[in-house]
């Protein structure tokens, strides 16, 4: 763990729980893709950055999630380094009490309060600075959170975020956290059809063929999209179309499941009305789901 691996002629990656990209600009200057989940991370990091004589000039940020931006405050006070982002991911980072609230939907309890969910913040620039790398491409990768983006480097490596899982990260916990379930699918269409060198998943192999893996994800959508709609042959309320995809999928409940889980169960459930395969009613003052037809 927390072992450098190159991977192109200037592009790395730190192997740790979700991976950080490294992109050399010249024989010194360095720029970060993401920063793990924590100040510890980070520390680890800026070790890795010193035996190798290396100067952080910037992190760019993926998205929001505090187990990519996590390393960002200690880093950036540590060095001066920059924080890039952009558009709503660079309002949570900036402010990340705002992940947690997102997701309980109000103020959020001392058991959503952690490093997992809440990270310190940074101060962010935007994207169009020009301190940015302009020889790095930006990649829209919509669906898993707002405005998650990918990167792709001069010598032809992608590093995709949290666009897709492994396979056995689908088969050990099925639900993956998802916002917009129509974009999600959107983005994997796009990720097949990719070329590069290799790519670099946060939290899956690296690969230099990601169509297999982006297709197995959208299967797993798709099958989780099915069992919903065959819950609600019978009008169900969330909170029992929730207990039962626990159960189906043998999933322990604890707060922090409660509302990663629930909070994209919510996304399907938009995205299955959208599509006009639920609807839903109110019966004695409580919100039902149910099929049409």
């Amino acid at each position: 763990m927390y072992e450098l691996h190159q991977i192109g002629e200037r592009s790395y990656y730190i192997d740790c729980p979700a991976k950080i990209g490294i992109y050399l600009t010249n024989n010194t200057d360095v720029y970060l893709i993401d920063s793990g989940n924590d100040k510890d991370t980070g520390k680890k990091v800026r070790k890795i950055l010193e035996e190798h004589n290396w100067n952080l000039v910037g992190i760019l940020n993926t998205h929001s999630h505090a187990d990519h931006i996590g390393g960002n405050h200690y880093l950036q006070q540590q060095t001066g380094c920059k924080v890039f982002s952009n558009s709503i991911e660079a309002a949570f980072i900036q402010y990340p009490i705002l992940e947690p609230s997102f997701l309980y939907g109000g103020f959020p309890c001392k058991e959503l309060q952690h490093k997992f969910l809440l990270a310190s913040e940074s101060i962010v620039t935007n994207f169009s600075d020009c301190n940015f790398p302009d020889n790095i491409e930006i990649i829209p990768l919509y669906g898993h959170f707002f405005n998650m983006v990918g990167f792709s480097t001069p010598d032809n490596v992608i590093y995709l975020a949290d666009c897709l899982s492994s396979k056995e990260t689908l088969t050990k916990y099925q639900i993956t956290f998802l916002y917009d379930i129509d974009a999600y699918l959107t983005t994997l269409e796009m990720v097949k059809s990719l070329n590069a060198k290799l790519f670099v998943p946060a939290h899956a192999p690296v690969t230099d063929n990601i169509a297999p893996l982006a297709q197995y994800n959208i299967d797993k959508v798709n099958e989780i999209a099915c069992y919903i709609v065959e819950l609600c042959k019978e009008p169900l309320c969330f909170e029992h179309i929730l207990q039962k995809l626990f159960t189906n999928y043998n999933l322990k409940m604890n707060f922090e499941q409660y509302v990663l889980v629930g909070s994209t169960i919510r996304s399907y459930l938009t995205w299955l009305k959208d599509k006009r395969r639920l609807d839903n009613c109110f019966q004695d003052n409580m919100l039902l789901w149910k099929q049409i037809g």
